[in-house]
């Protein structure tokens, strides 16, 4: 006779693993695997529509990896603590699984004040927040980047502080021999990474104060346009001016090349399920994160004009691309349609972004003829803002919080300014 703890790990078993078959069941169907998904569930005895939030599977295997890893990741230090709990999202993101015309339903924009940070010697090319928002660091034609942190710049920003004079930059490296083309934080140690037109990607480790120059270096042998941490912090994802995207290990800088196609935009998926490129010749692709196969390509996203950024939403069922034909677009990465489109802002000379706010209830841009931001509701697409952008001539980049109502843009002005939602 069974005892009864026996029995009690028997149901628990059982009960787990109903919740691993519903969880796989849901997951295909939403990445439109609904034949897999069908013959999955009736192996299992699952409902086909069983209710599992999207990506949960995906988001549960991430933190199990996660978990699984030491708290320092090899080869890197992770003493240099940033500073008190990480805040937390205002949201998961929005909904664009039921996308239909809502005209009329447009929310606005919350007003936002602005302030002059900093100057580069030349332009400033790129910026990008660390993933707790914390802060953020900014690249620059003059081969230096700055390290912002964003809790003294809104202490600078209040009317009545009495601080006097607030330095809000706290690193400044210096390292690269060549103009920098993009930044981006390593997902759990205080690394920085760099991709400049002097073929290299170098990592900065921001817990040494006195550090100015990298401690590490992948020497590519092609201008490195776009670097990517895949969230493991484990693979560095870099496209180049070479036709073939390159994926190196950190830890021992082995590279492992893809499709012969030419990528110059990179981005994974916060799981790093999937990453996206764009590119020159007018097409999006996407690839399967651990084989590297291209399993989708969007091709004339843009018809003949460069796709100059594309990034996931947060659920990853979705894409937002921007190009040089002046639109924005919003794609489904099941299908591969198009889901949205964002008109009436001109970019056709600068490497411009389309970005999600922080919440994914809208999509920012730049109007480079008027020298403006535009802002459309994300779910209606229709353009709610149209704001100055304090720059002498148009932003190169702007770049969001992804934690609360905040963002950076840099311009070809050379300055970096911050914009925060108005209390």
């Amino acid at each position: 006779m069974e005892s009864s703890g026996s029995l009690e790990q028997i149901l628990q078993d059982a009960k787990l693993h109903r919740q691993v078959n519903s969880l796989i069941v849901a997951h295909l169907r939403e990445n439109n695997f609904t034949q897999a998904a069908s013959v999955v569930a009736s192996a299992t005895m699952t409902p086909l529509n069983v209710e599992d939030p999207a990506n949960r599977l995906l988001e549960l295997v991430a933190k199990g990896l996660a978990a699984e890893k030491d708290e320092t990741l090899r080869g890197f230090s992770g003493a240099f603590d940033l500073g008190g709990p990480i805040p937390g999202s205002r949201g998961a993101g929005a909904d664009f699984s039921s996308i239909q015309d809502r005209k009329g339903l447009s929310k606005s924009f919350p007003k936002h004040e602005t302030q002059h940070l900093s100057e580069h010697k030349n332009v400033a090319r790129c910026a990008r927040f660390s993933s707790d928002g914390r802060f953020f660091a900014t690249g620059s034609s003059d081969t230096s980047i700055k390290l912002f942190e964003v809790s003294k710049i809104k202490q600078m920003m209040l009317p009545d502080s009495r601080d006097g004079p607030t330095r809000t930059v706290i690193r400044t490296f210096y390292d690269h021999t060549q103009p920098i083309n993009d930044l981006d934080f390593h997902p759990q140690n205080n690394v920085l990474i760099s991709g400049a037109k002097d073929c290299t990607i170098k990592f900065f480790d921001l817990s040494k104060a006195t550090a100015k120059k990298a401690f590490k270096v992948i020497q590519d042998t092609h201008n490195v346009r776009s670097v990517s941490f895949h969230p493991s912090g484990d693979f560095v994802l870099a496209g180049t001016d070479h036709p073939i995207p390159h994926l190196y290990d950190v830890n021992t800088f082995q590279c492992y090349l893809s499709a012969n196609i030419p990528e110059f935009g990179v981005r994974y998926s916060s799981t790093g399920g999937m990453y996206v490129t764009a590119s020159k010749d007018g097409a999006i692709r996407l690839w399967d994160g651990v084989s590297a196969n291209c399993v989708r390509t969007i091709t004339a996203a843009h018809e003949a004009a460069e796709v100059t950024s594309a990034a996931f939403t947060k659920d990853h069922r979705f894409i937002l691309s921007c190009g040089k034909d002046s639109t924005v677009k919003l794609w489904e990465v099941g299908s591969g349609r198009l889901a949205r489109q964002y008109v009436g802002a001109t970019h056709t000379q600068l490497r411009c972004q389309a970005i999600f706010n922080d919440t994914e209830e809208f999509v920012l841009s730049i109007n480079e003829p008027n020298n403006e931001i535009v802002i459309w509701d994300a779910l209606t697409a229709e353009r709610v803002a149209r704001w100055p952008s304090n720059h002498n001539g148009p932003p190169r980049w702007i770049e969001h919080s992804p934690i609360e109502a905040a963002f950076v843009s840099c311009g070809t002005d050379r300055s970096v300014r911050f914009w925060k939602e108005t209390v």
